[in-house]
């Protein structure tokens, strides 16, 4: 099986995953408070519309567990083209589905429901798509090919941001309202086709597959990562929590934050958003490229500690002009949480015996998210109460960023780390790389 096509294949499910995930994300802010939680306090439509966008995140842990599951007893390819039916399923179902004003409460009510399939689906597509990647990796390069599926995020949240856009500027206001936010849903349909298609093309990884081979396949994995692995769990979850706010803050509620309180339009608002995203294209292949000689903790680490010491500069100067916004957003979420998130997952599967590597990555990274995802509710409560203060906001995340820097304290050095992969297998199975 050639490497590339398995890239192409983590990489493409990756990227439609995360657009239909931020698609909404979008989508809430420019169409769902008006056209699904109307009121007259806008503040409340915003705050029910983004507890259906922390609801997304709410079932991530659900995934984790049922594709997990699927991923470590079947094979990582079977999870992951069930992830991809689950995602662009619901969206499609998004962009036919009824208004309030056509349905009543009906209409929220299978919004939600169909939010929580993304949600779903979106747990296990991330730990699959890591460790489709990682799992087939040539000797040496386990860093850069666990940084490809990580391009996902700021290419998915591009094009569905982007997406949008185009579609509203190319009408009325009224049409745009009316059906013109649907086309973007409905074109996830075809979108997935193609990465199923790309996918099924591919063979199992040699990782799962020796493990297979062996016969010792864990019967319930949830159960054996709780019984063996709690520890590599709850590690995962405090080196993810971190970065987890302030990844969800500068690459979905800064939409919210810069342009209601700033008076930003929502042109620029996106621009920086995208000048952060295509600065990530470079730096995540580099930074994954490189965490293979000097050490994924190394560079985590490194990230973390200035995301610390930049969190109430960059709450200052978003605020000082367009020009900062887009700088701050190049250098914060381009350089500095791109680092972070390039070594993430290789640096989290590593953590894990191949027999529950995939329920183990996938549970303890989408806890955080989800326990992330509810930052807007709280920001939008702390906007409403205290306004853009620097020192609230960077407060907050430095009190999480906290966590994160001590665990990552706490970790062996990676030089000097085994790579686990099965309690049972020969010692010339185990992979050094």
């Amino acid at each position: 099986m050639k490497k590339s096509r398995v890239l192409f294949a983590s990489l493409a499910g990756s990227v439609i995953e995360w657009y239909d995930f931020y698609l909404y994300g979008t989508a809430t802010g420019l169409v769902f408070t008006t056209l699904f939680f109307p009121n007259d306090d806008p503040a409340i439509s915003l705050l029910l519309a983004f507890v259906t966008f922390g609801a997304g995140y709410a079932a991530r842990p659900i995934g984790s567990i049922l594709f997990g599951h699927m991923g470590d007893r079947i094979g990582r390819k079977a999870a992951l083209m069930f992830t991809l039916i689950g995602m662009g399923g619901s969206s499609m179902l998004i962009g036919v589905l009824p208004t309030y004003a056509q349905v009543g409460l009906a209409a929220p009510a299978i919004l939600v429901v169909l939010r929580l399939i993304q949600g779903i689906s979106l747990g296990g597509e991330w730990g699959g798509a890591i460790l489709l990647a990682t799992e087939s990796a040539p000797k040496g390069v386990r860093g850069l090919y666990g940084s490809i599926p990580q391009l996902g995020v700021p290419i998915g949240l591009v094009a569905g941001s982007f997406s949008l856009t185009l579609i509203s500027s190319l009408t009325t206001n009224a049409q745009f309202l009316s059906w013109g936010w649907r086309i973007p849903f409905l074109l996830s349909g075809v979108l997935i086709a193609l990465a199923i298609w790309v996918r099924s093309g591919i063979q199992e990884t040699t990782e799962f597959q020796q493990q297979k081979d062996s016969g010792d396949l864990a019967k319930v994995p949830i159960i054996e990562t709780l019984k063996h692995d709690w520890r590599s769990v709850l590690q995962v979850i405090g080196l993810k929590i971190g970065d987890g706010f302030f990844n969800v803050f500068i690459m979905s509620y800064v939409l919210v934050f810069t342009t209601m309180y700033f008076g930003y339009s929502r042109d620029s608002a996106l621009t920086a958003l995208t000048i952060g995203c295509a600065t990530m294209l470079v730096t995540i292949p580099v930074i994954g490229y490189m965490s293979d000689f000097i050490g994924r903790k190394t560079i985590y680490l490194g990230g973390l500690i200035l995301l610390f010491v930049l969190a109430i500069p960059y709450f200052t100067m978003i605020g000082q002009g367009v020009g900062w916004f887009y700088f701050m957003q190049a250098v914060v979420l381009g350089v500095i949480w791109g680092a972070i998130f390039s070594t993430q997952g290789t640096l989290f599967s590593e953590l894990f015996p191949a027999k529950v590597r995939y329920t183990g990555l996938s549970l303890g990274y989408q806890v955080a998210a989800a326990i992330a995802g509810f930052g807007p509710l709280i920001w939008t409560a702390m906007a409403e109460s205290y306004g853009p203060s620097p020192w609230v906001f960077g407060g907050f995340m430095m009190a999480s960023l906290a966590i994160s820097l001590v665990l990552c304290l706490l970790l062996p050095p990676q030089a000097s780390k085994m790579i686990k992969t099965n309690r049972t297998l020969k010692p010339n199975k185990v992979d050094m790389n």
